[in-house]
């Protein structure tokens, strides 16, 4: 514990030798106004602004003080510093004014209008008048692709941007150029940005260089959007967000601060992908056998349910289709209604493997899955068959920081405080951190590793098997290895010995229960040798353990179950079939089957289903999904669908199915609300009682009030319904949640709860008052309870796995492989307009030798045949995939997932 003096008053601050804050992350901690531009909590410090000043005494007798940058001051104890002392205000004031000498004077027309950081920060600094009567220096701006619009004007030249892209992110195609007064910052010529996280521009920037281009088409002001705090649907991960709606149709999506998991940024998927949400043929009526009905009343509806009823009634087997995109309520409403045994987690059997094999590691193995954040912490890491930066973008920048901590730890060794990141810098440049890579072909984390092993997954694991044998005897010996196999197996080896904490990264993306068991073998045999290890399994969507925690029945193993000769009813929930399976194995099911799809994309298996009930989405409902970690994560609703529109219909999933029930069972009415459901779901499933700890019921009220959706300068409510009516309506009631449906309630959560739905603090309008706040929203032990896992894990039961793969070998055929992209791979990206026109064609992988054999050339059209389903692509030739191997975009549009590990035998020309 630390004493610093600031204005005359005393404070007590806890410092951690290993955490050096500098003073203007402790004034804003402390609840501090101090303008600031250069500075990040992620980025350190550099000191280029010269915003932050505040005067520094060198002792009680020292009445004169020195102005210092507080961005570029350690703390220490005993310090005495003034921040509202007449020198500090006027030089703070001045700054501010030249740093806006060339800044275009268009906040009424700018998109961050009313969210910017220069405009709060000016205000904070009391500079009021422009003095400044000259041409104002201009700049030409680039297209830097479909997500972000570039104004330099509105540049202030505090180098944020590219510290973060070059620095943090390792962007290789944006810098800064020129000199002096006279910078740009961009690419060297128009074009879109490569990185992944280039997005994070957009709050990264303190001014509007930087926007939202997405927003642009429905653009609205921060002030009259209303939000919720959610979660990511994108991956596994779970990113925190914040999700903005106006007329009904989301408009933004915001990073939404937490500290174990995202921080301060989200990969450009999370961010942009949203338009799935607003596309116009999304289905918000009851379809029957292709015939459109439109609900007009309770009545009408209740009639449809009463014929869905009588069609499962006289039924003489009904099973259910769970997804792995639906929330753990909705899944299990539909478990619920047509029994456990009848109900498949609607995972194709080989990932099914993975999934279950996962959670048997992660509930018996006894060796922990780390955070994101947990994850930077680590001196060694191998992942082992994941493209993470395709798969899981967010876990990529983890490791990446990881190596940044690396160098950190290393600096703080040298006496370099944390903050100061261009001392750190120095030290980054000269070290090579433990990173090593396992996949079928190059990855994108490949610069950055000391070792990459590019083989066919079978051979990836008989990797992992041999290192894990090299530590344990214990573990299976790999036979047939070559000198340079057993030389690399040593190396690694060695890597790890080393390490005092080692991760080791693998998931389902591979299709191979192999590869997850040699990973769970390495870590269990560095844990017998009393290292810290982690180990980190990533399934392949938002809710994939949660839902394999319900069921572990396969789609294939439910559809196979089904005798063509009886009457068979099948509900699908959220879930297109034709992305799943083959489209003879849909045909089939849609021939011999009624089928009763409840979705809110239009899907294929919508469009064709006898009964189709429209769902909300994820921004229309509330819901709780469990991700990597086995963290329950709660998504609330941001909008009421329905509101002030009569003619539409959109229901949560669970409701319908909750309604079927009830219809089949003569109205015995189960559940109200989304607390009832859960509470029915924990009696059933006790592995989830956490999730009712993880956040408030909907009875929780801060000083008598629901929680606000919306800024209190939200305006014009009545405004937004004036074609039907005049009068203001009453605000939708949210039965399922804390939060109202307006700006009336309670918005002052910074530093007493930790459920934000948006960024606000007095004064600071823009994102940049998260970095206020996160410090405060931590400090409770009552937060804890945001980081609940399902289960710790503590038990250790689980022996070696023994089988070992036999080496794969060329044939005369072709093995399916999977090839992932961050846009299009994931079911709800593909749906969104932007990322549609963004990435529309994907190429097959074919190794050089392969394609020259069959006389192919790269960019030629080619087909094949599985099953009487005939599948085109353009060739893309790759040295690196080896033969034998066909790389294919699984999961893209029109490519099922059940074409992970066919064989094909004849490729042809198209």
């Amino acid at each position: 514990m630390m004493i610093i003096i600031i204005d005359g008053e005393k404070y007590n601050i806890k410092k951690d030798v290993h955490n050096l804050d500098n003073l203007l992350s402790v004034f804003l901690s402390l609840g501090f106004d101090v303008p600031y531009f250069c500075w990040h909590p992620a980025l350190g410090s550099v000191g280029s602004c010269r915003q932050c000043a505040v005067k520094l005494y060198h002792d009680i007798h020292d009445t004169k003080g020195r102005l210092v940058m507080s961005c570029m001051t350690a703390v220490q104890d005993g310090l005495i510093v003034s921040i509202h002392d007449k020198e500090s205000i006027f030089f703070r004031k001045s700054i501010i004014e030249l740093l806006m000498i060339n800044h275009p004077h268009d906040c009424p027309i700018c998109e961050e209008g009313g969210s910017c950081h220069l405009q709060d920060m000016t205000v904070i600094s009391g500079h009021t008048n422009r003095r400044y009567r000259f041409v104002k220096r201009t700049h030409l701006n680039q297209n830097i692709g479909p997500f972000m619009a570039h104004n330099m004007n509105r540049c202030i030249s505090c180098y944020r941007c590219v510290r973060y892209y070059k620095d943090y992110a390792d962007g290789t195609d944006f810098g800064v150029y020129g000199i002096s007064s006279n910078l740009y910052f961009g690419r060297m010529k128009s074009g879109n940005l490569e990185n992944q996280f280039s997005g994070n521009l957009i709050e990264i920037c303190p001014t509007g260089v930087f926007t939202d281009k997405t927003h642009f088409g429905n653009y609205t002001r921060k002030w009259d959007l209303q939000y919720a705090p959610s979660i990511c649907q994108h991956c596994s991960i779970g990113c925190n967000i914040s999700a903005g709606e106006r007329y009904g149709t989301i408009r933004k999506i915001e990073n939404r601060y937490n500290k174990k998991i995202n921080h301060y940024f989200l990969c450009d998927r999370g961010r942009f992908s949203y338009g799935h949400s607003n596309i116009k043929d999304r289905p918000n009526s009851i379809r029957l056998k292709k015939k459109i009905i439109n609900i007009q009343s309770d009545i009408s509806k209740n009639i449809v349910l009463k014929h869905v009823s009588d069609m499962i009634n006289q039924s003489d087997k009904v099973i259910g289709i769970g997804s792995v995109r639906a929330s753990i309520e909705s899944n299990y409403a539909l478990q619920n209604l047509v029994g456990v045994k009848n109900f498949s987690n609607g995972m194709i059997e080989i990932e099914n493997q993975c999934i279950q094999l996962m959670l048997s590691i992660l509930k018996n193995g006894g060796i922990y899955t780390p955070s994101l954040a947990e994850i930077e912490d680590y001196d060694c890491i191998i992942v082992f068959g994941e493209d993470l930066t395709q798969t899981s973008p967010r876990a990529a920048l983890a490791i990446r920081q990881a190596i940044k901590q690396y160098a950190v730890k290393l600096s703080i060794s040298k006496g370099i405080d944390k903050w100061n990141r261009l001392g750190i810098l120095n030290v980054e440049n000269n070290i090579k951190y433990p990173l090593v890579i396992t996949n079928i072909d190059c990855t994108e984390l490949d610069n950055v590793s000391v070792y990459r092993y590019i083989a066919p997954v079978v051979n990836q694991a008989r990797l992992g098997f041999a290192i894990a044998h090299e530590l344990d005897c214990y573990s299976p010996v790999v036979d047939q290895l070559d000198h340079n196999l057993i030389k690399l197996v040593k190396n690694i080896t060695n890597l790890l010995l080393n390490s005092k904490k080692p991760l080791i990264i693998s998931g389902s993306h591979s299709g191979n229960v192999s590869l997850i068991q040699a990973s769970f073998n390495i870590a269990k045999s560095l844990k017998k040798r009393g290292l810290e290890v982690g180990l980190a399994l990533f399934p392949s969507s938002v809710n994939s353990f949660g839902v394999g925690l319900l069921s572990n029945l396969s789609i294939n193993q439910l559809l196979n179950s089904l005798v063509k000769d009886q009457k068979n009813t099948i509900i699908i929930l959220e879930h297109d079939l034709y992305r799943t399976l083959l489209r003879y194995q849909v045909d089939l099911i849609l021939k011999y089957s009624n089928c009763i799809i409840i979705d809110h994309q239009n899907t294929k298996i919508f469009q064709k289903g006898h009964i189709s009930l429209p769902s909300s989405n994820l921004f229309e409902s509330s819901g709780t999904v469990i991700n990597y970690e086995l963290r329950p994560q709660r998504f609330f609703q941001v909008y009421d669908p329905t509101f002030g529109k009569s003619n539409k219909i959109v229901f949560e999933s669970w409701k319908w199915l909750n309604w079927l029930k009830d219809k089949i069972h003569y109205n015995i009415k189960q559940w109200l609300t989304l607390d009832d459901i859960i509470n029915s779901c924990i009696k059933d499933f006790p592995i989830f009682k956490n999730i009712k700890k993880i956040v408030p019921n909907a009875l929780f009220r801060i000083n008598g009030q629901k929680i606000a959706r919306s800024p209190h300068r939200y305006s014009g409510r009545t405004a937004l319904y004036m074609d039907t009516n005049i009068h203001e309506p009453r605000q939708p009631k949210d039965d399922n949640s804390m939060f109202s449906f307006s700006m009336e309630g309670n918005n002052q959560l910074q530093s007493s709860f930790g459920y934000i739905p948006f960024t606000w603090s007095p004064g600071w309008n823009s994102i940049q008052s998260s970095y206020k706040i996160n410090n405060l929203q931590y400090k409770n032990d009552k937060y804890s309870t945001l980081n609940l896992r399902l289960w710790d894990n503590n038990i250790s039961n689980l022996d070696f796995f023994n089988y070992v793969p036999d080496l794969f070998i060329y044939s005369n055929k072709w093995i399916v492989v999977p090839y992932y992209f961050i846009f299009g791979s994931d079911e709800l990206s593909q749906y969104s307009t932007v990322i549609k026109n963004y990435n529309s064609v994907f190429p097959i992988v074919i190794n050089r030798k392969d394609a020259l054999k069959f006389n192919f050339n790269s960019g030629d059209k080619i087909y094949f045949n599985i099953l009487n389903q005939q599948f085109i692509f353009f060739i893309q030739y790759s040295e690196l995939l080896e033969s034998g191997q066909i790389g294919i975009p699984i999961g893209t549009p029109g490519i099922p997932l059940d074409l992970l590990g066919q064989e094909i035998t004849e490729l042809k020309k198209g």
